[in-house]
């Protein structure tokens, strides 16, 4: 893999700076995570800052993939012989529980090249990579639906995207161009600043152990919303 700069990035970077383990809430999938966040977070600004990658988001699982990984496999009907967009990918929690309840095809889109790379170990540590389409791009201006007129995918699942301004207003608009072309659109947030205050049904709740390093508790609370056409606002920050 070859992501910006021409900078060449051998999967032995992902498996040197982490270790293959499970999410607190989601043990039928091994992902290779980081479980020491400080020497992670220092040797990718080494070793990639200069070449304009963005932070390791994909080395930790957050609260809101966990939740919504759960909710996958204890709701297989939500994903099951559909095709599935797993937006904002990260390790690939979410795309890989989606597999693993048997998703016909499973679209993983993140920006950052190092999560792409991650997803596809993932993937092959979990024996879960027939299915799956790893998309390495900003996603947000495309199309929802397909040349006949439906939906490009049955399921869109977004977790944890509502945490800048920026990014929450485009994906908000993204989302719900999916969920009026008819797909159904699953969020998983565990109360980001941005999170939309109207115009979506709660779905479940779940407690979600988390790195105290990267959150500002070891639990959160995050809630599985589905996004209706008429989602809300984004709310200011107070």
């Amino acid at each position: 893999m070859t992501p910006g700069g021409g900078l060449s990035i051998p999967a032995e970077f992902v498996l040197r700076n982490t270790e293959l383990v499970t999410a607190p809430l989601v043990p039928e999938i091994r992902l290779h995570l980081a479980t020491d966040i400080s020497p992670l977070w220092e040797a990718t600004e080494e070793e990639l800052q200069r070449h304009g990658l963005p932070p390791p988001y994909w080395a930790f699982a957050w609260a809101g993939g966990q939740a919504l990984a759960r909710y996958v496999i204890d709701h297989p009907a939500t994903v099951a012989g559909r095709r599935v967009l797993d937006v904002g990918a990260g390790s690939g929690i979410v795309s890989l529980a989606s597999l693993w309840v048997s998703a016909a095809t499973v679209v993983a889109n993140d920006i950052d090249p190092v999560s792409a790379l991650a997803v596809r170990l993932n993937a092959e540590e979990n024996g879960l990579s027939a299915g799956l389409d790893i998309a390495c791009r900003d996603m947000l201006d495309e199309p929802a639906l397909a040349d006949d007129g439906g939906p490009l995918f049955d399921t869109v699942l977004a977790g944890d995207v509502f945490y800048e301004r920026g990014m929450a207003e485009r994906a908000l608009a993204w989302l719900r161009r999916h969920a009026a072309a008819g797909a159904l659109v699953l969020v998983g947030d565990p109360g980001r600043a941005y999170l939309p205050k109207g115009g979506m049904v709660h779905c479940g709740r779940y407690q979600v152990p988390v790195p105290a390093e990267l959150e500002d508790r070891e639990v959160k609370e995050t809630s599985i919303w589905q996004l209706a056409e008429d989602a809300g606002l984004i709310p200011k920050r107070s």
